[in-house]
């Protein structure tokens, strides 16, 4: 089966854009989606998380305590590589399980670190498309969805890979920026959308 690897920066749109070709026929792994599931009340990853980390890394409820994960991976970043060695194997295990069962027309891959795990992603994808926006737009999103603060969503971003360094592996860019409009957005996926198509047929993927 043809694939892409669909990736972007926080509050870039991706998700927007994956639920698009979704709509259009396309099965979607959404790397992010089954992260939740994983650290959700009862998630599969919570007791390896609560042995490597303590009751703190836990909500009353049982589920992955982000606010304190988010702040102890500022300020000690040996704690998100042990948080990742914990999450990384049992998110791959299912990310394999998901594409195999795939029926789409092509399976795109949601991987917001997509980047940032190059070497575990090049080599299973046929084209990296991008969503890309500017930095402003990316908080002004996020602050409208979250209620993060700006220097909050900033240091989410400088822990995510520069902007150019993603546009300088991508395959295929989708411009979603402040001026896009919900119109344009979908016009520009629905080119790639049907290219890709093209391509899958011709590979005989």
């Amino acid at each position: 089966m043809f694939k892409i690897g669909l990736t972007g920066g926080i509050g870039s749109g991706k998700s927007r854009v994956a639920d698009m070709l979704a709509e259009w026929g396309a099965t979607l792994v959404d790397t992010d989606e089954i992260a939740r599931a994983l650290t959700a009340v009862g998630g599969a990853a919570m007791p390896a998380i609560e042995a490597e980390f303590g009751a703190q890394a836990l909500t009353p409820d049982g589920a992955l305590n982000r606010e304190w994960m988010r702040e102890r991976a500022f300020s000690d970043p040996q704690a998100r590589l042990r948080l990742e060695a914990v999450l990384h194997p049992i998110i791959s295990e299912e990310t394999r399980r998901q594409a195999a069962a795939a029926t789409g027309s092509y399976l795109v891959f949601v991987v917001p670190l997509l980047v940032e795990s190059l070497t575990r992603w090049r080599g299973r994808v046929d084209r990296i498309c991008v969503v890309d926006c500017d930095p402003d737009t990316q908080v002004a999103r996020v602050q409208a969805r979250s209620g993060l603060t700006e220097p909050a969503i900033r240091r989410i971003m400088a822990a995510q890979a520069a902007r150019e360094t993603r546009l300088d592996i991508a395959d295929d860019v989708i411009t979603n920026d402040g001026a896009t409009s919900p119109e344009q957005l979908r016009a520009r996926a629905r080119i790639l959308h049907d290219r890709w198509l093209a391509l899958a047929a011709t590979t005989g993927r």
